[in-house]
């Protein structure tokens, strides 16, 4: 398998759609960026891109992370703790959970939270296009302990 194909990737495809220019650097970040279930900041995306190519600098990263925000296809969040995260763009509304202990970030839907967010809309004469609820937290202490 060619290192481009393996390095394929639904933000590479973006990137594509967008018109930008993938250097094999980009393409890779696009591709750690990708598989990531969390929200990193620019230091662990460092770490995971310089674990498939050791000769991506730390410049490189912010540049490109910068650059994916530009063309939208990436969302800086803040949740606290003194560093920007991000998240693809492309996967809808949702809300977050941020453990204020451990600082990890738990992304959940919820339906019937959406209903009433839009119905709190309506109320005020508004139809809500988007939302962003960001929840902290500390896990619950079971009984008995």
């Amino acid at each position: 398998m060619k290192t481009d194909d393996r390095l394929d990737s639904p933000i590479a495809a973006l990137c594509r759609e967008k018109g930008m220019k993938l250097t094999g650097q980009r393409r890779t970040i696009a591709h750690v960026l990708s598989e990531s279930d969390d929200h990193p900041d620019v230091e662990e995306l460092y770490r995971r891109a310089t674990a498939v190519d050791p000769h991506i600098s730390i410049a490189t990263v912010y540049r490109t992370v910068r650059l994916f925000e530009e063309k939208g296809i990436l969302r800086r969040r803040d949740f606290g703790g003194g560093r920007a995260r991000y998240e693809t763009t492309d996967h809808g509304d949702h809300f977050h959970l941020i453990d204020v202990d451990t600082g990890s970030v738990m992304e959940f839907d919820d339906e019937e939270l959406k209903a009433l967010l839009a119905a709190i809309g309506a109320r005020i004469g508004y139809d809500v296009a988007t939302t962003r609820l960001e929840l902290y937290g500390r896990r619950l202490k079971k009984k008995g302990r």
